[in-house]
């Protein structure tokens, strides 16, 4: 097995920072590649929770002047992950979310942090550190984007490039006249280049020069060719179809594994299901709704968001009640919708239950003690809560777009597709559809042989990096062998 050198790039790493999925990736896919002959390091900005947590920090250039400031290049470690981090504390030295500032607007700057971050990227690409000079250069989303332009406009032997989307909506859109101050060329503000709609976007820059483009679904893959689901990018995408494929995320199995989860209020196996039950009734109390064991329990764990579906869940609330059903919703975002559960929960106590923000914690309860998790998204690149689901015997209700489709088996659909059933999906994307689907699970739940039969199909899907890893080290060395 040949063994190969990849420098991951990506804004957040879990467990050290995280807003969403691209952190549970980035921070799992390095480890699930160790047994695939792959060294993995992933470079991600020195905000202050990763200077506090990353052990062994070790100096290896330092500039005067990066950017606009001093600034280092250190490597370090946590928890199995080997880093390079950017230290440059006027750039990513700020509280909170990395991406907003306190108020819940983008940081002004962010054109010229995640520039910073894709030019030192190119650099190790180059043979910056001399320990560690990469075979690949991995790009996650658009604060990643630049490092493939970098490395084409650089005009010097390079490595190969990937460009993964997470999400097309999140485009790293800025004002044509950066690019006079991160170091690209003029002629790179072309339709060729990285011009989008007369400014400039960095998600453009990786997917006009990265030698192969990946997303997180092969359905999605799909889908981001269309114009709809291109997001302004389809014809581009269309045009590199030859070098764009999906790869399915996974989860990393050991946070995510209901036998040893500290997290929740008791653990169980998939050979025994009892204590889900307890698990429901901590869960129940914990979001103040009525004890029952027969009234079927739907979780959420989600952004509050349009693209989340979370407004057409709303419009649902009539069948949910009608159905006898309690909803448990963990989540935040759109003020209006966060404002409007609220208001739910307040109108129906002991049925709706509702807790704004994040906690990691209560995610875990959620999954171990819903009977149903429900997934309502317009567009899902992949998702990684239904695949936590799956491995707690939380049955997912979703709809057929993306990861979504991909991941789950239809109960209606079992017996055509050769593949057991896995729970329910609904299209189109309409409150009518979702609602059709809660009533199917409502009938599907109290046939106790169905629904445990469902359960024990979910625990028996393998959610794991392991294949999925494998289909990356085959990516890398594909891109090797092409350059030989």
């Amino acid at each position: 097995m040949t063994p190969v050198r990849v420098l991951a790039v990506a804004s957040e790493v879990y467990p050290i920072i995280k807003t969403g999925g691209l952190a549970d990736v980035a921070g799992a896919l390095p480890v699930a590649l160790k047994t695939h002959g792959v060294e993995m390091r992933t470079l991600m900005p020195g905000y202050p929770d990763v200077m506090r947590l990353m052990s062994g920090a070790a100096e290896i250039r330092s500039w005067p002047d990066y950017f606009g400031g001093p600034g280092r290049l250190l490597a370090g470690f946590h928890e199995g992950l080997d880093l390079f981090v950017l230290d440059v504390p006027h750039l990513y030295a700020r509280p909170g979310n990395p991406y907003v500032t306190p108020e819940g607007v983008d940081w002004p700057d962010n054109g010229l942090r995640f520039a910073a971050l894709a030019r030192i990227a190119a650099d190790i690409g180059h043979g910056l550190v001399p320990a560690f000079v990469p075979d690949v250069v991995h790009a996650h989303d658009w604060q990643a984007g630049l490092a493939p332009a970098y490395l084409h406009y650089d005009n010097r032997p390079r490595p190969a490039t990937v460009m993964t989307i997470h999400n097309m909506a999140y485009q790293g859109k800025f004002a044509r006249e950066l690019i006079g101050s991160i170091g690209l060329p003029w002629s790179a503000f072309d339709v060729r280049g990285l011009e989008y709609f007369g400014g400039i976007s960095f998600l453009k820059a990786g997917l006009q020069f990265a030698d192969r483009i990946t997303t997180v679904s092969p359905t999605y893959a799909q889908e981001i060719q269309s114009d709809e689901g291109g997001m302004g990018f389809g014809g581009l995408l269309r045009e590199r179809a030859g070098v764009l494929s999906g790869i399915l995320n996974g989860i990393d199995t050991s946070v995510w594994n209901p036998q040893e989860d500290p997290h929740i209020a008791y653990r169980y196996g998939a050979d025994d299901l009892t204590f889900r039950a307890a698990n429901k009734a901590v869960l129940q109390q914990q979001f103040n709704l009525d004890s029952s064991d027969e009234a079927p329990l739907l979780g959420v764990i989600s952004r509050l968001s349009w693209q989340k579906g979370l407004d057409l869940l709303l419009e649902t609330i009539p069948t949910i009640m009608g159905e006898g059903m309690q909803l448990a919703l963990l989540g935040s975002g759109d003020r209006d919708l966060q404002e409007r559960y609220q208001a739910a929960a307040r109108a129906n106590p002991g049925r709706i239950g509702v807790v704004i923000g994040y906690d990691e914690i209560l995610a875990h309860l959620l999954q171990a003690g819903s009977d149903a998790l429900i997934v309502p998204s317009r567009f899902e690149p992949c998702g990684l809560t239904q695949l936590c689901a799956l491995r707690y015997g939380a049955i997912p209700i979703v709809s057929r777009v993306g990861g979504l489709e991909d991941t789950i088996v239809d109960i209606g659909e079992a017996g055509t597709s050769g593949r057991n059933a896995t729970g329910f999906k609904f299209a189109p994307v309409t409150a009518e559809a979702l609602a059709g689907s809660l009533r199917k699970a409502n009938a599907a739940f109290h046939d106790k042989q169905t629904w445990r039969q469902l359960q024990r199909n979910g625990l028996a899907t393998d959610v794991s990096w392991r294949g999925r890893a494998g289909d990356y080290a085959t990516l890398y060395r594909d891109l090797m062998a092409a350059r030989a």
